[in-house]
């Protein structure tokens, strides 16, 4: 076998590869003298095949079988003995003209062809011991309890009906009955009957509600708003239209008194055990979002401590992933990248050190991981499903088959559980310090989170 370097750029190499005929000759016939015992062909007794005869049947497909399984033990000599590790797929090119493919599967020449790789870079990892994080803490208030239990209040408000005569306000229910058309045309569900609108809600299309305001029980208006050009369905999007819209009663929300009797309209045995319930939840939301800050701080510590070349096709690979998501969302949103105070070549320019920080980062947790043994067992992996099922009441069933009968789903679950024990790895090895912040503080910095890390 002989063995030529051809290229090698950065993480990028490649080599031509020759293995002699002969190799793959000898190769082939040890393949044909174990078939001998395997097939039957009339008129030879089990085991009495003559190779000869085998070639002439199976040479060809033994022969590419052989070739095939050449190259990847050679590849596989090639890369461990170089120390590479593969960052994607090695991209093999072989002869493409029929002489030489039916030279080659004959056996009357040199397997010769080229393998292209990109490989990992060697990463040197950080005496995470050295690491400063700060750990911000937010304690939950009875303020933040009380407010808590507003929302929740507001939410299970209920209404009664107002005096005769009276107009709809802002945060008022309205009853009505509406046809919709669009140039003069009733269009598929465009009509309803005894539809509850809250005023203020944004729950109808924009404009629609704030019509509404100042209209009476029995008194009829015509509405006209335009649908968002992201409309679920395409041939309303963006189309103006015209409501005729009736009211038929017109509702005041009632004030909540929030006591005892609230709480066991909640299932609660009392107002305590709600603010009980209530501070627990906060508790949990607020280690939630320390926890999110801790990673992002430790996340950029990693960042900072380990700049090398991340392997540009993983680069490219995450980017196209985002700027897909991105280009999509803005469509989806009807808006433009100047409507973001920017421009398409500085949001490419942005997210692509978005994508390369991320593989960099997803390379140094893999080798802190690797190099340190850590793993996601089965059962990890399981209560990970559990819990994803437990979201969805009803369908406990269909999530548990998807993940049980998809791999690559399950794959996806493993990951983030990997990433944060190896987080949890290096936490225990740094030097964590906790401040005391407040509620306002902690949640602060929740959009650059999301978008960096």
């Amino acid at each position: 076998m002989q063995v030529t370097e051809t290229l090698s750029e950065g993480l990028k190499h490649e080599f031509k590869i020759s293995v002699p005929a002969s190799d793959l000759d000898a190769k082939a016939g040890a393949k044909l003298v174990d078939l001998k015992d395997k097939v039957r062909i009339n008129g030879f007794r089990p085991g009495k095949v003559p190779v000869s005869h085998l070639k002439k049947v199976y040479g060809r497909s033994v022969m590419a079988e052989t070739i095939d399984q050449t190259i990847r033990d050679t590849n596989t000599q090639l890369f461990s003995e170089r120390g590479f590790r593969l960052a994607t797929e090695p991209k093999i090119t072989m002869p493409s003209e029929q002489a030489e493919v039916e030279e080659l599967l004959s056996g009357k020449t040199d397997l010769t062809y080229t393998v292209a790789i990109e490989v990992v870079p060697a990463i040197a990892l950080a005496d995470f011991k050295t690491f400063q994080v700060e750990k911000p803490v937010a304690e939950v208030t009875d303020a933040d309890v009380d407010e808590a239990i507003k929302r929740i209040a507001d939410s299970n408000r209920t209404y009664a009906a107002k005096a005769e005569g009276a107009k709809a306000e802002s945060g008022d229910r309205v009853t009505i009955n509406f046809k919709g058309s669009i140039n003069g045309e009733v269009f598929e569900g465009g009509t309803g009957e005894g539809i509850q609108v809250a005023i203020g809600s944004n729950t109808f299309i924009p404009g629609f509600e704030e019509q509404l305001i100042g209209i009476g029980a029995g008194e009829t208006r015509t509405l006209k708003v335009s649908f968002p050009k992201n409309y679920m369905n395409d041939k309303l999007a963006g189309q103006p239209a015209e409501f005729e819209t009736t009211a038929t009663s017109i509702e005041a929300p009632q004030d909540v008194a929030i006591d005892d009797e609230f709480a066991k309209t909640l299932g609660l045995e009392s107002l305590d055990k709600l603010k009980e319930a209530a501070r627990e939840r906060l508790v949990a939301e607020f280690a939630t979002a320390t926890r999110q800050r801790v990673k992002r701080a430790l996340l950029d510590r990693l960042d900072e401590a380990h700049r090398f070349e991340a392997p540009p096709s993983l680069v490219d690979e995450e980017f196209n992933l985002m700027w897909n998501s991105v280009k999509a969302e803005m469509a989806s949103a009807g808006k433009t990248f100047a409507d973001e105070d920017t421009t398409e070549d500085k949001a490419q320019e942005e997210y692509r050190k978005i994508a390369d920080r991320r593989v960099r980062l997803g390379l140094v947790l893999s080798e802190i991981g690797e190099k340190n043994k850590i793993t996601v067992t089965d059962d990890e992996v399981g209560r990970a499903v559990i819990e994803r099922a437990r979201s969805m009441p009803g369908r406990e069933k269909e999530v548990w088959d998807y993940y049980r009968s998809n791999a690559q789903a399950l794959a996806q679950l493993r990951a983030p559980i990997y990433e944060d024990k190896v987080v949890d790895f290096i936490l225990e090895l740094a030097n964590v310090t906790e401040k005391k912040v407040s509620r306002e503080d902690l949640y602060k910095d929740d959009e650059a989170e999301k978008t960096a890390a």
